[in-house]
């Protein structure tokens, strides 16, 4: 599986793009907001002759969901989330004008993702795992064969994920990032929201948080 990040908008998120030697693949938080970031990926996609099939969102802050509607529309792929923070997709344009930022409102959610799914696309597929605490509804795609998971703001290098935001609460997501990523094997590469890529070793041994 192949794992193309594009680091986009002023919160610098890293929207991801998976795909396998079928060409079809997944969007994970697009993030896009300037129009020389849509070229660069619609470029990225043409050039290779990728296939897109579905959007997910990790969580449903506006940095995470500013492209959603533009991807879902450009590729006529439907849009999953987990159903608890459909709350935050609603509110996303409006508080896309306090960070300075024209959301467009979401298309509808045509499936909702819940803990154990397992996404499928070409002859690959990654499992869907519940991890909230810095959101309600914020989720985390892990592939055990590819040996990655894909974090969202859970779990960063040297850090996790602000739980100051509605719905966020510090015990909980210690408590996700102990009881679901921790026991993953050490060599097990994260890919965060924001920031450089690490592994499960690595935080486990040095992350201040999990001390």
């Amino acid at each position: 599986m192949n794992i193309k990040t594009f680091t986009v908008n002023g919160f610098a998120v890293n929207s991801f793009l998976l795909f396998d030697d079928t060409h079809e693949g997944v969007i994970i938080d697009p993030g896009f907001n300037e129009d020389a970031e849509f070229e660069r990926f619609y470029r990225f996609i043409d050039e290779n002759g990728i296939k897109p099939v579905r959007v997910l969102n990790t969580h449903c802050h506006v940095d995470h969901i500013l492209g959603n509607k533009a991807v879902c529309e450009h590729f006529g792929i439907p849009l999953s989330i987990h159903g608890e923070d459909q709350f935050l997709l609603k509110r996303a344009p409006e508080m896309g004008k306090v960070f300075g930022f024209n959301v467009q409102a979401s298309p509808t959610v045509e499936s909702y993702l819940n803990d154990g799914d397992m996404i499928v696309f070409g002859r690959s597929e990654i499992k869907v795992l519940h991890t909230p605490g810095h959101s309600p509804g914020s989720v985390s795609f892990y592939s055990k064969k590819e040996a990655f998971v894909i974090s969202g703001d859970l779990l960063f290098a040297g850090s996790i994920g602000r739980t100051d935001l509605p719905g966020g609460n510090y015990e909980t997501i210690i408590s996700s990032i102990i009881s679901k990523l921790m026991n993953m094997p050490r060599e097990t590469a994260v890919f965060p929201g924001h920031g450089p890529s690490t592994t499960i070793g690595h935080e486990h041994d040095t992350n201040p948080f999990l001390q």
